[in-house]
């Protein structure tokens, strides 16, 4: 046998799957990948190049460099979070391996919601954990009573996603008080995926609420892929505990070693650099798949990220994409995200023709 046991447990993505098929098709209707359909905004992109030209091509710090640390720390701070410390990772991605390898032993437990992104199931069994998932159906809200039910005396960890991949739906400030006080009360780690943050279209009154405001032993996660487009960048960052961080600085050592020299320094530009009109326009989106969809589907509106989740009729979401795909619109079934398979995830990071053709293909097939 060449492979572990481990790795033997992995799947290939069914995102990534869809996603490739697309690329072997001319003119395809692709709503499938959660990718910003905009480019890097000129100034981020001409400071990297900037860099490259100067020689800022070598390792950096495996925390990162100190200037963009002490940047993403001020940024959190000025919305209230709290935290201590900040490494600098390999996405969002890369910055969720390296927390889980320093908090996790084996036989630990993850709690997860039901939708959730699909590389949370398969980094937690890489490194020996156990995902356990509860269930948020209809409407994607977390209920207590769920949450409770799902942790056990090997739970070591609440992980919360909002705005949400794949629903695209935004926790209220009730559920993420919940999580933070039930997490006090069984001294449970909290990790927060804020990826989308920047992507919230209907904002409750008065201060955005976030997990790592409310709870001290939170691990914010964010990055730069989604609010400026640098995907293919590999720029996140992690904030929480300084015990934690500083244990995944040395995890990273061995890990990634560091993350690219050139784009954290392009990352002290981008987080001065505001993307009100590109979020006007996903709101936009947002509003027209929704609207165009609504009276043909069981959908809930989505309040953030830039994802719609709708039950598909009949119940058979692998079907329904294969049927999808014999229309050239490429979409991904709910069973790569859940424990079900009766929706479908569709991404609205693509151009407004794109859109109205998906739509118009949807609404046939309803």
């Amino acid at each position: 046998m060449l492979l572990s046991d481990r790795v033997m447990q992995m799947r290939p993505s069914g995102v990534r799957k869809i996603f490739d098929l697309a690329q072997k098709v001319k003119n395809p209707i692709n709503l499938s990948i959660g990718e910003p359909d905009f480019d890097i905004p000129d100034v981020v992109k001409d400071e990297g190049i900037k860099w490259i030209q100067k020689g800022f091509n070598k390792y950096t710090p495996s925390g990162g460099i100190p200037e963009l640390r002490e940047k993403v720390l001020g940024h959190l701070r000025g919305k209230g979070i709290v935290c201590e410390d900040a490494i600098i990772t390999a996405g969002v991605t890369g910055g969720l391996l390296l927390a889980l390898m320093t908090t996790l032993n084996p036989g630990d437990e993850v709690i997860i919601p039901d939708p959730y992104f699909v590389l949370y199931e398969y980094q937690v069994l890489l490194l020996g954990g156990r995902p356990v998932f509860f269930d948020t159906y209809p409407d994607f809200t977390i209920r207590e009573e769920e949450l409770r039910r799902a942790i056990t005396d090997r739970t070591r960890v609440i992980l919360i996603n909002s705005p949400n991949n794949p629903t695209g739906m935004v926790n209220s400030r009730e559920e993420l008080e919940m999580v933070a006080r039930v997490a006090r009360e069984k001294d449970l780690l909290v990790f927060s995926d804020d990826i989308y943050d920047r992507f919230v279209f209907d904002e409750e009154e008065g201060e955005k609420p976030y997990l790592g405001k409310m709870y001290e032993k939170t691990l914010t996660f964010g990055g730069f892929s989604k609010t400026w487009g640098m995907t293919g960048w590999r720029l996140g960052y992690v904030a929480g505990p300084s015990e934690v961080i500083q244990c995944m600085i040395t995890m990273q050592q061995y890990a990634f070693s560091s993350v690219t020299s050139f784009a954290q320094k392009a990352a002290l530009v981008a987080l001065d650099e505001g993307m009100d009109d590109m979020i006007a326009g996903y709101r936009k989106k947002r509003d027209l798949i929704y609207n165009g969809l609504k009276d043909k589907y069981n959908v809930v509106k989505p309040k953030g990220a830039f994802f719609i989740f709708p039950e598909i009729p009949g119940g058979n979401a692998m079907a329904f994409v294969e049927r999808a795909l014999e229309n050239n619109l490429f979409i991904i079934p709910g069973s790569v995200f859940s424990a079900r398979d009766t929706h479908v995830r569709i991404s609205f990071a693509a151009t407004e023709e794109n859109l109205l053709k998906g739509i118009d293909v949807l609404r046939r097939m309803a």
